[in-house]
């Protein structure tokens, strides 16, 4: 006899469904979907800015996710955490192939970019999304001046080279190298005083 299946995405609710799908349950996988997927569905978007790929990425996000949630330790992240990673990762595992066969994604500085930096009108969901760490992280990044922080991002968030960081910031190669370096370091020093 199975139990019900939790109805709200709460870090307990989401663990539920996680052990379940860790012993083969698809009914378990399907409510996980359901409880998960817009959210997660956001930081594909975000990452990604295609609609289409960022569909696609969901799909292989939740194909890992029932393939390895027997390794999801409740100790280690929240289960939101947990899967956002597994998504974030798939997205820029697209993001690399879409290069690599030459298909043109999106540059230009985005708004997302802002959105995923900024914490101070973050509601429920969102703050579920991020750890401790990644608050303390986009603290330090909005001291960064406004080129190190735009820097950062598109190394960091969108994977991008010196040339690509050049071309969006309109700047040379090596101002966009020492934007990025200066940014990281002071991202160093900025961390240790927390």
């Amino acid at each position: 006899m199975t139990t019900a299946l939790p109805r709200h995405s709460t870090p307990e609710a989401l663990t539920e469904l996680l052990r379940r799908v860790a012993s083969q349950d698809a009914a378990a996988l399907r409510a996980l979907y359901d409880l998960a997927s817009p959210q997660l569905f956001g930081i594909a978007l975000r990452i990604l800015q295609r609609r289409e790929w960022a569909e696609e990425v969901l799909q292989e996000a939740f194909v890992n996710i029932w393939r390895y949630a027997g390794t999801f330790r409740t100790g280690r992240s929240t289960p939101m955490i947990w899967m956002a990673a597994i998504v974030r990762n798939r997205a820029f595992d697209h993001l690399r192939q879409q290069k690599a066969y030459g298909a043109e994604a999106e540059t230009q500085w985005s708004d997302a970019f802002e959105d995923i930096l900024r914490t101070s009108d973050a509601g429920p969901p969102d703050l579920l999304l991020v750890s401790q760490q990644a608050r303390q992280l986009t603290i330090c990044m909005a001291r960064l001046r406004a080129c190190e922080r735009h820097a950062v991002a598109l190394a960091y968030l969108r994977d991008q080279s010196y040339i690509e960081i050049a071309d969006v910031l309109s700047v040379p190669v090596g101002t966009a190298k020492s934007h990025v370096r200066r940014g990281l370091q002071k991202l160093r020093a900025y961390l240790a005083e927390v």
